[in-house]
């Protein structure tokens, strides 16, 4: 992962972390046509995100993905 695609991850995941967000509404705002840049599918590819599939869609990180943003958190390297 470069580290541009890395920050974009986190701060993905920092967004969804951040108050309930729809699946309708996480890929309005993350999905993309370009293929160089694919945050959304590849946070799903790498199992940082899941869903609840009931009415409502939420979106929430899974345990990896709180994991991954938590360390970073803990250990910002700017």
């Amino acid at each position: 992962m470069t580290e541009s695609t890395n920050a974009l991850t986190l701060q993905l995941l920092e967004w969804i972390s951040d108050k309930p967000r729809t699946y309708a509404e996480v890929l309005d705002a993350w999905r993309t046509t370009c293929p160089r840049l694919s945050i959304w599918e590849d946070a799903c590819i790498d199992g940082l995100i899941d869903y609840v599939p009931d009415g409502a869609h939420i979106v929430f990180l899974s345990p990896k993905g709180r994991a991954l943003l938590e360390s970073h958190l803990q250990n910002p390297r700017h």
